[in-house]
């Protein structure tokens, strides 16, 4: 009887209890320990000495949902099966924008000394060889691309903090951006530049000045075409803060 039930809850080889089982589990091992004294008698002292080591395990290492079963010195446990942990390095970089309980936070910047801030950012629009001359004789139905995409430029450094929601709302002391037509790939090439002296970098700010700049040339020309790519977006250099000088050619 004990070896009709053993082979109905244990087939041979591997069975999984998923843990809303347990209760069901528990009355079971206890049955099954029960009836191993009944027919081998009570375990000696030295239990391994003399029943020797008879076992075999159920494992699910990937579900952590499942009670491993397992039969060792006639004694059936359960088991949970060991969780896996993953080890960041201590001294990697982390993510301030993240919390200790992983929620999005906006960083306090308080206890920061002031500094005057830099940042230099690029963009490129390729036009295609018929927008692009359209643009250089400034044929466009919407006006004239670059002055318009200048001004928006601008303009959209300004609104940087309306836009991206936990970057600062900080006083900006200097934008540029510079549009050229680059014949050699039929591109406009867009530069900008931010200034600021305070407790936080302006790269974002630099970055939304071509970014807002290349969408706007987007826009002046979709009419003509809609194959226009705005591609390259990118932090050149920053200067200031506790990081310091940075540069992408360095």
């Amino acid at each position: 009887m004990f070896l009709r039930r053993l082979a109905a809850i244990v087939p041979r080889s591997t069975r999984f209890f998923s843990s809303k089982d347990s209760l069901d589990l528990a009355r079971t091992i206890a049955e099954l320990n029960k009836e191993m004294e009944s027919v081998f008698g009570e375990l000696p002292p030295d239990g391994l000495a003399n029943s020797g080591n008879r076992s075999f395990m159920a494992q699910e290492p990937q579900h952590n949902s499942h009670v491993n079963l397992s039969y060792a010195n006639d004694k059936f446990t359960a088991q949970e099966p060991h969780s896996k942990t993953h080890n960041l390095d201590e001294n990697a970089p982390g993510l301030t924008h993240v919390g200790s309980t992983g929620k999005a936070q906006m960083v306090d910047v308080s206890p920061k000394e002031n500094s005057s801030r830099t940042a230099i950012a690029t963009c490129k629009v390729l036009l295609g060889k018929k927008v692009f001359d359209l643009v250089l004789a400034n044929q466009m139905a919407k006006g004239d691309v670059l002055s318009v995409a200048k001004i928006a430029g601008i303009n959209g450094a300004k609104h940087t903090s309306t836009l991206i929601p936990l970057c600062h709302n900080i006083t900006l002391a200097h934008v540029r951006v510079d549009l050229s037509l680059n014949p050699e790939d039929f591109s406009v090439d867009i530069e900008g530049e931010t200034a600021s002296t305070g407790k936080t970098g302006v790269e974002m700010e630099a970055m939304t000045a071509v970014s807002i700049a290349g969408l706007t040339v987007y826009d002046m020309c979709k009419a003509a075409s809609k194959d226009i790519q705005i591609t390259d977006i990118q932090l050149e250099r920053k200067t200031g803060g506790k990081s310091g000088y940075w540069s992408r050619e360095e």
